[in-house]
Formats: C-alpha cells, sequence, structure tokens
C-alpha cells in the first residue's frame, strides 16, 4: 500500500500545482489580456494529469477499504485550487495511521 500511497501523493501535488497554474495565471491572461495559450495548454495537461489522479485515488482507495464516501471526496478534492495539498495531507496521515495500526495489532490465534 506505501506504493499506492506515493503514487497518490505526488499525482496530487502535480494535479493542485497545475490546477493553481490554470487558474491564478491562465484564466486572467485568457480572460483580462484575450491570450487563451495557457488555458489551452495547461487545461489539456491539467484534464489528463487529473485523469491520472482519479486512477491513484481509486487503487489506493481500493486497497485502503475506504468507504465510497471518502473515496468520491479525495477525488473531488483535486477540482478545486488548494484542496489537493489539504487532501493529500490528511489521507497521508489516515493512511499511515492506518497502516500502523495493522502493524501493531496483535496476530489472531489459530485454534
Amino acid at each position: 500500500m506505501r506504493a499506492a500511497l506515493t503514487r497518490y501523493r505526488v499525482i496530487a501535488w502535480v494535479v493542485g500545482v497545475v490546477l493553481i497554474l490554470l487558474v491564478v495565471i491562465g484564466m486572467p491572461l485568457k480572460y483580462g489580456f484575450d491570450n487563451p495559450i495557457v488555458v489551452e495548454t495547461v487545461g489539456q495537461a491539467h484534464g489528463f494529469l487529473y485523469m491520472v489522479y482519479l486512477v491513484a485515488a481509486f487503487d489506493l482507495s481500493r486497497r485502503a477499504n475506504w468507504p465510497l464516501k471518502r473515496m468520491i471526496l479525495v477525488m473531488l478534492a483535486g477540482t478545486v485550487p488548494f484542496v489537493s495539498f489539504w487532501a493529500e495531507r490528511r489521507v497521508s496521515s489516515l493512511v499511515t495511521a492506518e497502516q500502523r495500526e495493522r502493524e501493531q495489532a496483535p496476530e489472531p490465534v489459530a485454534g
């Protein structure tokens, strides 16, 4: 599960940075200065990267046995600027704590 968490963390950061570039630089250039080049290029990159983010979030959620609601909320976090960073920290803390609990749990005794 550590590899799935690492993949999720990397793509969450990449998607977050690209979304911020799109919103903070691309949108003002397009609507304020009539220059859509950043939106056209970064927007397509974000669309592709967001699909990769969805796959990574789904993979992690299945491995961690998350409920459907948590999985959907984490997937939606990639659509709001800055939220993917917050979600990445929460998910990392949660998964790490759950892993620690599993490792420290006593082994069941076969009868």
